[in-house]
């Protein structure tokens, strides 16, 4: 997790350094939007293939080589010629984008085998605050690099960061390699259903309500982009002169409210042994997506930094429930299950930026939040009633 979280780190740094990169060297905007395009497109891919990569290679020797990989994709970037800078750019996108979804998938579909069962919510809650320190620690320190050392020096930093969690992946024991005997019983068992249908849509047809879990988790996706789209707008509106005071100040809050988060439920799991469930995936949702839509209503700023310390607890209570309980799968169906949601994650956030984009030049922030995370609020309420609707169908016993 300290290697997970170290190359969180110069991910989010290079969020800011590449971005900006991008810009100088091509002199557009738009290369900006098609980097990310790029970027999303191959993460989107990657998805797809996750299940089955991971069927084939354990899920170790995946992390381990997509950390090389970005790594030496890095390095590409670092000693390119100005003539190839665009084509490495390019590399870069493809690169991280695919990489990143296979070495998450890998992660989150493993860490049943990593610490066990019963851990596993724990194991999740840690591995989202060391990202929420390193996506502060990431976007605050990314100006001071970028303007101090220069792109080359941001660009070695996440270059060692990759390498860094490269070597403790090599470290990292787990039985089989993340591979174990589970996977192939599971393999043989769905046999039949491949043939009809993908491992990863027999799986959440398997399990009730989980499809309706995977859809919501991609609408969420799309609201997240909207206030991801929206914040620079609406911070200009505040302080034209500093628009990015708001924004830093923002999202430091949103992360802090989400590592309390953690320690609230790493310490409910100690104490009951018992992990989040489906319900609170969706009341998390509920609660998530009200308090992004609230930000942009114009309260004053100390209700705007609660309304974001709440919208950052939330966020992080929906991503243990919703990554814990797809880790409850067969270990086969478990890869391609995970493989699908990135999939649909990519898919809400890159159609979410493209169409809020094109919104905000029509209406206001809030509105374009509102009607975003609107629509996960719906969704989220049809989840929350299609997993109360088994208990309240319980069959009463017959009287004696």
């Amino acid at each position: 997790m300290a290697g997970y979280a170290v190359s969180s780190y110069g991910t989010f740094l290079n969020m800011v350094a590449l971005n900006l990169f991008v810009y100088e060297t091509t002199g557009r905007a738009l290369a900006m939007g098609l980097f990310m395009a790029v970027r999303l497109g191959s993460g989107f891919v990657a998805g797809l293939g996750a299940g089955g990569l991971l069927a084939r290679f354990s899920a170790k020797s995946v992390m381990l080589w997509t950390n090389i990989a970005q790594a030496a994709v890095m390095l590409l970037l670092v000693f390119a010629p100005a003539g190839l800078r665009t084509a490495s750019l390019v590399a870069v996108s493809v690169v991280v984008g695919s990489c990143g979804t296979l070495f998450m998938v890998a992660l989150r579909s493993s860490i049943p085998e990593m610490v066990g069962e019963e851990r596993r919510s724990w194991a999740n809650s840690l591995s989202i605050t060391g990202r929420s320190l390193a996506m502060v620690a990431g976007f605050a320190s990314a100006g001071v690099v970028v303007s101090l050392v220069g792109y080359t020096a941001a660009f070695v930093v996440d270059l060692g960061t990759f390498a860094a969690c490269a070597v403790t992946v090599a470290l990292l024991p787990i039985a089989g390699g993340g591979k174990g005997r589970a996977d192939e019983e599971a393999r043989g068992g769905t046999e039949r259903a491949r043939r009809r249908m993908p491992v990863a849509f027999v799986a959440l047809a398997a399990v009730p309500g989980l499809a309706l879990m995977v859809v919501l988790r991609g609408v969420d996706a799309l609201g997240s982009s909207s206030h991801n789209a929206a914040l620079p707008v609406h911070s200009s509106e505040l302080d034209a002169a500093r628009p990015a005071v708001f924004v830093s100040a923002f999202w430091c809050l949103w992360a802090l409210g989400n590592i309390a988060a953690q320690q609230v439920i790493q310490r409910y799991g100690r104490r009951t042994g018992r992990s989040v469930g489906a319900r609170g995936f969706g009341y998390g949702t509920c609660v998530m997506s009200g308090a992004f839509i609230l930000a942009f209503a114009g309260f004053p700023l100390v209700a705007t930094a609660v309304i974001a310390l709440v919208a950052g607890a939330a966020d992080g209570l929906t991503e243990v429930a919703y990554t814990s309980h797809l880790q409850t799968l067969p270990a086969g169906p478990r890869a391609h299950a995970f493989g699908l949601s990135a999939t649909v994650e990519n898919l809400g956030f890159g159609a979410g930026m493209i169409l809020v984009a094109a919104a905000l030049d029509h209406y206001s922030p809030l509105t374009v939040v509102g009607w975003s995370h609107g629509a996960a609020l719906v969704v989220a309420a049809v989840f929350l009633v299609r997993t109360a609707a088994p208990r309240r169908a319980r069959p009463t016993p017959p009287p004696p």
